[in-house]
C-alpha cells in the first residue's frame, strides 16, 4: 500500500466564504489552502458571475426602455437617479447608449459620469457588471475613462443602486455629439469615433403615445419595434388573435413581421412603408395598443386558425440576448 502523505498545515488561517476576497484565478486562494484561486474559492465565484441572468433589468423603472437602449437604440441618453444621492464632486450621472471608444464609463472633466449601456460585459449578469462599472465611475479620476474588469459576484446590482422610483425618461438623439460638451476641441481619437459613430447611426424615434416603442429608419423600409412587458406565451396568443382576426398592422402597408427575444422580454416588429414617418405610427401604435388589452384579457383557447398565426410568429423570433 502507497503511505499516506502527511498533512500540512495552511500557510495563512482560513477565511469563512464571505471573507474571501476575489484575486486571479491562478494566484494562490486568500483562504490560506495553499491551492490557486481558480480551484479553490474561485470555483463557486466563477460560477456565480458566468450564471445568465435572464432579465437583468427586472425591478428597475423603465425595464422595456433598458432593453430598447441596450439592443435597439443608437443613440440616447438618461439621466440616473441614485438611492443615495450623488457623492460629493459627482454632479450627475447619464446612462448612455454608447461611449467613445467603446468605454465602459467615462467620468468628465467636471466630475459628471457617463455610464455606457452597450458594451461586452465579463459576466452573465449585466446589471451586476454595470453596477460595478458604475460604482468605481463615481471615484474615477476626472477627465478618465473607466475601463472593464471582472466584478465580484456578491457585488451589487443596479437594482441596488437606482432609486426604483425615479423616472426612467430616454432622450433619443441624432447623433454622439453628446459624448463631449464641446466637439470642436475634442481628441483626435474621439473626433474620429464620433465622426464613424455618427455615419453607422440609424436615424430613430420614441414614441410618445405608447410606452417603448421605437420607430427607426433603415434604406428599404422603416420598422417600429416595440418592447413589451408581457409574458411571452401570453403575449404570442394575443398577436396570434389579433394577427388571426387581420387587426395586428398599424395600417395600410405595415405588417407585423415577427419578434425579438431580448433580456427576457419580447420585442415585436413591424416593416412600415419607408414614407411613414414616426408621428404617422403615434395613433395607428395607440389603437394597436387598445386592440392588444382585449386580445390580453382573453382567456379562451385559441382557434385552428390563431394556433397556425401563433405558430408562423413562433418560427419568426430572433434572439439578440
Amino acid at each position: 500500500m502507497a503511505k499516506k502523505r502527511p498533512q500540512t498545515k495552511a500557510a495563512a488561517p482560513q477565511l469563512k466564504d464571505g471573507e474571501v476576497p476575489v484575486v486571479g484565478a491562478r494566484e494562490p486562494c486568500p483562504c490560506g489552502s495553499g491551492r490557486r484561486y481558480k480551484a479553490c474559492h474561485g470555483r463557486a465565484a466563477s460560477h456565480a458571475v458566468t450564471e445568465l441572468v435572464q432579465r437583468p433589468f427586472e425591478g428597475l423603472a423603465g425595464e422595456c426602455d433598458w432593453v430598447a437602449l441596450r439592443e435597439l437604440v443608437p443613440a440616447a441618453t438618461v439621466e440616473l437617479t441614485l438611492k443615495d444621492g450623488l457623492p460629493e464632486g459627482v454632479p450627475s450621472v447619464t446612462l448612455a447608449t454608447v461611449l467613445p471608444m467603446a468605454w465602459p464609463a467615462l467620468r468628465r472633466d467636471d466630475g459628471s459620469v457617463l455610464l455606457g449601456l452597450q458594451n461586452d460585459t465579463p459576466s452573465g449578469d449585466i446589471s451586476r457588471d454595470l453596477a460595478d462599472t458604475l460604482t468605481r465611475a463615481l471615484t474615477a479620476e476626472p477627465g478618465t475613462p473607466v475601463a472593464a474588469q471582472r466584478v465580484d459576484p456578491q457585488g451589487p446590482r443596479l437594482q441596488d443602486l437606482l432609486d426604483p422610483a425615479a423616472a426612467f425618461e430616454p432622450a433619443v438623439h441624432s447623433g454622439f455629439e453628446f459624448w463631449v460638451p464641446d466637439s470642436e476641441n475634442a481628441t483626435p481619437e474621439v473626433s474620429a469615433s464620433l465622426e464613424r459613430a455618427n455615419a453607422a447611426a440609424i436615424p430613430t424615434v420614441r414614441l410618445t403615445s405608447v410606452d417603448s416603442s421605437y420607430w427607426c429608419e433603415t434604406p428599404d423600409k422603416n420598422h417600429l419595434r416595440w418592447v413589451m412587458p408581457h409574458e411571452e406565451e401570453r403575449l404570442l396568443d394575443a398577436l396570434a388573435r389579433l394577427h388571426a382576426a387581420g387587426t395586428s398592422s398599424l395600417g395600410e402597408g405595415t405588417r407585423l413581421v415577427g419578434s425579438f427575444r431580448a433580456h427576457g422580454l419580447t420585442v415585436p416588429v413591424w416593416d412600415l412603408p419607408s414614407a411613414m414617418t414616426a408621428e404617422e405610427c403615434e395613433k395607428p401604435a395607440a389603437a394597436f395598443a387598445e386592440r392588444l388589452a382585449a386580445a390580453l384579457s382573453d382567456e379562451s383557447p385559441l382557434t385552428p386558425e390563431e394556433r397556425r398565426a401563433r405558430g408562423g410568429l413562433t418560427n419568426r423570433q430572433v434572439t439578440l440576448s
